[in-house]
């Protein structure tokens, strides 16, 4: 078999010419990819219709367990924080993020929203199609141990990067999301936005969305599948080029010009805002389709009025959504959110600009369901600006 790919990284194709080579049947390797994509199951003694003989090959080519649910924290709105512990001993975290309906899901202006693609055109359409009483959840998932980036309002960097996680790493966390679902929920939507910037591990990315999305497997839809960038402008294009734009894009923008942004993301240093706004246009959009924004808004940083009417200034003529953060409070980090009324003044601005314009609601802060604020616990910061006491 292909050494270079674990086996829970493997496409069907790859697994037809590998099995095929060892005289086996072409449609045993469909079998082996539902039970790993579409059952969950990664171990062979548990994969029934194959062969006693098979079983055991997989197993001693390295099919098996790749991650394992350490900790689960649940939070009072019902966000599930995981704690993932992987082969080597390292952790990352993956969180799932029930949608919210009913009174307090909106704020004063009517634009909270609770998972990253709620307002997408498609949603009416989605849900008509799914059981009535469906609770749809978004999981967001990592891509590295650590993240290298180092955003001085992100909880993921602080200690610097460890290593990237491999596309069975990636994957696995949707497979062990999947598992915890509760009745009645539906994963609806994955998003790249844990912990690790995903084009610095790009390989690993493009493998883990071409299983996540095959037909073969959990079958997710493209339009449903968001890669979240810092910005990343070489790899901006690749990812374009490489799945024709139907993968969601996200930046991580935070500010509107290159002074501010430097603050506060050192990649813009490498790719200033003019390279990655040029990266940007030439994204290829399908059709009513567009890219998300995301500022995450940090008290006496860029929450000002005026930063507000640079961003304006700077979207205009790319189609785009904007989602509004508030920092979320970090205790190794003496930065913080706004206050209600400065984000929805901010808020206010882009939306009388004609934006779409959200303000992404703060979920599972009972348990620190920030990127990184589990794995956090006893890290050295490596970004100035932090102070190491861990949360008690």
């Amino acid at each position: 078999m292909n050494s270079a790919v674990s086996p829970v990284a493997r496409l069907p194709e790859e697994w037809e010419a590998s099995l095929r080579a060892r005289g086996e049947r072409a449609f045993t390797a469909k079998q082996i990819f539902h039970w790993i994509h579409r059952r969950g199951v990664v171990e062979p003694a548990s994969m029934t219709n194959l062969s006693a003989r098979l079983r055991e090959a997989l197993a001693s080519e390295g099919l098996g367990t790749v991650a394992t649910v350490e900790r689960v924290h649940r939070a009072a709105d019902g966000t599930r924080k995981l704690l993932v512990r992987l082969r080597d001993g390292a952790t990352i975290e993956t969180v799932l993020l029930p949608a919210i309906t009913g009174p307090g899901a909106r704020g004063p202006l009517g634009n909270v929203q609770a998972d990253p693609d709620e307002d997408d055109e498609d949603d009416e359409a989605d849900a008509a199609a799914e059981p009535a009483g469906t609770v749809r959840v978004t999981q967001c998932i990592s891509t590295q141990v650590g993240c290298a980036m180092g955003c001085v309002f992100c909880a993921s960097g602080i200690a610097g990067l460890k290593r990237h996680l491999g596309p069975d790493e990636i994957v696995a966390q949707v497979l062990l999301g999947r598992t915890l679902l509760d009745e009645g929920e539906a994963l609806r939507n994955v998003v790249y936005m844990g912990m690790g910037e995903p084009l610095h591990n790009y390989d690993a990315t493009a493998r883990s969305l071409k299983l996540l999305t095959h037909r073969e497997g959990i079958a997710l839809s493209n339009r449903r599948v968001t890669v979240s960038t810092s910005g990343l402008v070489p790899e901006i294009a690749r990812l374009g080029a490489d799945f024709s734009g139907q993968i969601g894009l996200a930046i991580s923008l935070h500010a509107a010009d290159d002074a501010s942004r430097g603050a506060l993301m050192p990649i813009n240093r490498k790719y200033p805002l003019p390279r990655l706004m040029e990266a940007l246009h030439a994204y290829p959009l399908p059709r009513r389709r567009r890219i998300t924004v995301e500022y995450t808004l940090v008290s006496g940083k860029n929450d000002d009025p005026a930063e507000a009417r640079k961003l304006v200034k700077l979207l205009r003529s790319l189609p785009v959504k904007v989602n509004l953060i508030p920092m979320n409070p970090i205790e190794a980090s003496a930065l913080g959110p706004p206050d209600w009324t400065r984000v929805e003044a901010f808020q206010r601005i882009l939306l009388d600009a004609g934006y779409s314009c959200f303000i992404r609601r703060q979920r599972g802060d009972d348990v620190s369901a920030a990127c990184g604020q589990l794995v956090l616990l006893g890290a050295k910061p490596k970004v100035k600006g932090f102070r190491a006491t861990p949360p008690s």
